[in-house]
């Protein structure tokens, strides 16, 4: 039976404590013009209340939702969504819930060259466009700033460059003992995922679950173990040296000068309080002039069974307009969120213009360094339940398969995943 969650108003930023208690309380509030929001994003609260004090037409009422993607359909005692805010929307099953948008661009309510139009495709099926990006996220290398002569100039490093660069930090003792090691690629899992995306692994929603290219991944493997073998001796001097002197958060391993680098997402990375931030510096990770977006982009759509979407464009068409996003970076400022999120919805904005000329305003750290909108590479349509995927098939694959202390390995990825159907699909 699937727990009910409540319908709510937003009042203030106090107020989205107040939302939770509600939602476990279940309070209905009703407004006679209203666009309903299903959302598992918080940051979608203090933007309601601006939204709200903007205008008179439309009140925009949030309902928390932990999984936006598995409550569909919505229950007979629950009020049907207008607008659902999510990562997660874009594949088949849940895609099928929402209404095209294509005549919010022929009627020019919303202007589509806004748009990076590389992020604004993936939420386009056959000729019909179903969502649209709200936010994301880009993977990214941190370094202190005592270490920045040894770092490149350049905006965004290659694997390789992180690798060379990475060695030239290593201490090495005696036979696989380290004082100090740059970086290694087993110690972020993350990281290692990033790599499969950065040499063509092309994962992908099929028929069969999910696609994926096997030279890629086999190119991806040998690239990783000679790394290891090559730069940090074996897998097992890199687990010890990280046992031994990183056990502390990842941002302390730089700052304690025990390491080069650590892997970061831009989410996370400004959200580090400002004194913090301002002794380190950062590099995106980038191949053949390719930043691979994480695959965790936000987006929005129209249910299709609405009862208001007239309500819900209104909503959109205020929420996608370059003026109003600087509204919400400086309501956040005010109401002192900055170290709770990064930027619109915990991430660049999906409009190209707020993130050249607004997001520097409020994250001087982005000066000079803002990814080129043409290298921005989407992630393809990814399956229902990637996460659970990637955790329980893809991660312990490559983690056997990179381990130089392993002669062969065990598991394939078809094993794994037909072992994961069993248990999940």
């Amino acid at each position: 039976m699937r727990r009910e969650t409540a319908v709510i108003t937003i009042a203030g930023i106090i107020s989205l404590a107040i939302v939770l208690v509600m939602c476990i309380f279940g309070c209905n509030i009703n407004y006679t013009n209203a666009v309903i929001i299903w959302t598992n994003k918080p940051e979608i609260a203090t933007y309601a209340e601006l939204f709200n004090a903007s205008q008179n037409k439309v009140k925009a009422v949030v309902v928390y939702k932990e999984n936006p993607v598995n409550a569909f359909p919505p229950t007979e005692v629950e009020q049907v969504p207008d607008l659902v805010i999510s990562t997660g929307l874009k594949n088949e099953k849940v895609r099928r819930n929402f209404v095209p948008c294509d005549y919010l661009f022929t009627n020019q309510l919303i202007n589509k060259y806004i748009f990076y139009p590389q992020i604004l495709n993936l939420g386009n099926v056959d000729n019909k466009q179903y969502l649209l990006p709200v936010s994301f996220n880009l993977p990214a290398v941190v370094f202190s700033t005592e270490n920045e002569d040894l770092i490149q100039d350049d905006y965004v490093l290659s694997p390789s460059q992180i690798r060379d660069t990475a060695a030239k930090f290593n201490v090495l003792k005696s036979e696989n003992q380290y004082t100090k090691m740059g970086f290694a690629p087993s110690w972020n899992t993350e990281f290692i995922y990033q790599m499969l995306k950065l040499n063509g692994a092309n994962f992908a929603e099929s028929s069969n679950i999910f696609s994926w290219e096997k030279q890629a991944i086999e190119q991806t493997v040998t690239y990783l173990r000679d790394w290891t073998t090559t730069y940090n001796s074996s897998t097992t001097a890199e687990n010890d040296y990280k046992f031994k002197y990183l056990y502390t958060p990842d941002l302390d391993w730089i700052s304690s000068k025990r390491c080069l680098f650590a892997y970061i997402t831009s989410n996370r990375l400004f959200q580090v309080p400002t004194q913090k931030l301002n002794t380190i510096d950062y590099r995106w990770i980038g191949k053949n002039n390719e930043i691979c977006i994480d695959d965790d982009i936000v987006s929005m759509g129209m249910y299709k069974y609405s009862k208001n979407l007239a309500a819900a464009e209104h909503f959109i068409v205020w929420f996608m307009n370059e003026d109003n996003q600087k509204k919400m970076l400086q309501w956040k400022e005010e109401l002192n969120l900055y170290s709770k999120t990064f930027g619109i919805v915990d991430g660049f904005s999906s409009l190209q213009s707020v993130n050249e000329r607004v997001y520097p305003i409020f994250y001087p750290n982005l000066f000079g360094n803002l990814p080129i909108a043409d290298t921005l590479k989407t992630p393809n349509i990814l399956p229902a339940k990637w996460d659970s995927i990637k955790e329980r098939v893809l991660i312990p694959y490559m983690q056997e398969a990179i381990n130089t202390d392993n002669t062969e390995t065990k598991d394939t990825i078809e094993s794994l995943l037909s072992l994961w159907e069993k248990q999940f699909f």
